[in-house]
């Protein structure tokens, strides 16, 4: 018997701000899956700060360090599908969603020579929050490339 879990969906319909980015990686789409699900100390948070289980409505911590300011960041998994789909909620300060609960929305598709990554970020509370955001996520997806390739060639 299949057990459903009842998540708990953000509204977002008073914070209309989102971006989508893109970017073709070279990797298994179960490679990219398992970076998100399980592997953030890997590629994108600092080492010894991540709390996290890849599961439906569980909730992690993670802490990011830049400027050298810490910027913890805060969520909850709420769709899974395994080397297709990881929906997730990202809440940070000041510098990033101003606390407002957002959802990260990461879909892979296989292609010939490895995986589309789509990655929709929805519910920003004003355009300067999802502006940085848009800056920033290209960035962070050359970051997650570039880390998977020095552990796949060490």
């Amino acid at each position: 018997m299949k057990q459903t879990i009842l998540v708990s969906m953000p509204d977002l319909s008073s914070r209309p701000f989102s971006l989508s980015v893109e970017r073709t990686m070279l990797f298994p789409a179960n490679v990219l899956y398992r970076a998100w699900t399980e592997q953030f100390a890997l590629w994108f948070a600092e080492p010894g700060s991540v709390l996290m289980k890849g599961n439906v409505n569980t909730v992690f911590y993670f802490e990011t360090a830049y400027d050298g300011k810490r910027h913890p960041h805060y969520g909850r998994f709420l769709r899974l599908v395994p080397d297709q789909l990881v929906e997730l909620t990202w809440l940070t300060g000041a510098d990033g969603t101003k606390g407002a609960e957002t959802v990260v929305t990461v879909e892979l598709e296989k292609v010939e020579n490895g995986t589309v990554l789509r990655l929709n970020h929805a519910g920003f509370p004003d355009e300067e929050s999802r502006d940085r955001h848009e800056q920033a996520w290209p960035l962070v997806l050359a970051q997650l490339e570039d880390r998977l390739m020095k552990v796949s060639h060490s």
